[in-house]
């Protein structure tokens, strides 16, 4: 409960400051979690980033407002953020279908996004798979880039297959699949596909080590083809067991996806049986 209830106090934040700059650090601090985790847990629970939610909701208002005062175009793009007319033509163009010097004219069509209510909510006990585990430092060796949040879920599938081209040599085996953001604030975050490293092996060009802390981890165990899998587990991830656990709560800005050998799966990653697993860094409760 206590999760969603801070992710409620953080849209709280943001309607109240709708029309001031917003930063990623002051809403996350709303909710007393690292930016990292309130950035993927807002998406898991609403559906959407929180750059999407802000921009929807202003852009919403700034309809309203032009649909019901007589104010000028350019006051009402430079109070919802917008640094030029243009740039906010295009954004509210976007957004409802007709730009802003339209929207006073008879039969103006307006789309309206109404502000996120969160609430906990009861629905059909669903089973999750996990254990805490105490794991020593480890070291993986990979391939590293720096993603925005924004726009991440389409640009990780793309550095994935810059690195598993069809029908081309892999590179890696791709055992995990590692997002990192070690001091949980700003707007991007490290991403690996990466191996565990032995010693002995040597680190190709282009390549890089990182060793990931001593941590007690929460594993999730994910069953079934990817990434419908995964999403669905990561999904009740910050739905259910984190407003459910009463004992633990996330330590750190990791969050690492581990996945198992297709080859020993009849249809590889699409088997209904596939096993990968989600390991969120947590500590006790004070």
């Amino acid at each position: 409960m206590e999760w969603v209830e801070s992710i409620g106090k953080a849209i709280d934040y943001i309607e109240e400051n709708i029309t001031d700059e917003l930063s990623i650090d002051a809403i996350a601090g709303q909710a007393h979690v690292s930016p990292f985790y309130f950035q993927k847990g807002f998406a898991m629970l609403c559906g959407f980033t929180v750059g999407e939610y802000i921009r929807r909701r202003r852009l919403s208002l700034a309809g309203g407002e032009l649909i019901s005062t007589d104010a000028k175009v350019i006051d009402v793009a430079m109070k919802y953020g917008y640094e030029s007319p243009d740039s906010f033509a295009k954004a509210f163009a976007r957004f409802h279908g007709v730009t802003p010097s339209s929207v006073r004219k008879e039969g103006a069509i307006l789309r309206s996004f109404a502000p996120l209510k969160i609430r906990f909510s009861l629905e059909g006990g669903c089973i999750m798979d996990y254990k805490i585990v105490e794991k020593a430092p480890f070291t993986v060796m990979g391939v590293s880039g720096t993603f925005p949040y924004e726009g991440a879920d389409t640009q990780i599938p793309k550095f994935w297959a810059e690195h598993y081209p069809a029908g081309g040599e892999q590179p890696l085996c791709g055992a995990y699949g590692i997002s990192i953001d070690e001091r949980m604030e700003g707007d991007t975050f490290e991403y690996l596909i990466a191996d565990d490293y032995r010693p002995s092996d040597e680190v190709p060009e282009g390549f890089v080590t990182k060793t990931i802390p001593m941590h007690t981890w929460a594993a999730f165990v994910c069953r079934g083809a990817l990434p419908q899998s995964m999403q669905q587990v990561s999904q009740q991830i910050f739905s259910e067991w984190l407003p459910g656990c009463k004992d633990y709560e996330i330590a750190a800005g990791y969050h690492i996806e581990a996945y198992g050998d297709p080859a020993a799966y009849a249809r590889g990653t699409q088997d209904e049986n596939y096993g990968s697993e989600i390991w969120i860094p947590v500590k006790k409760k004070a």
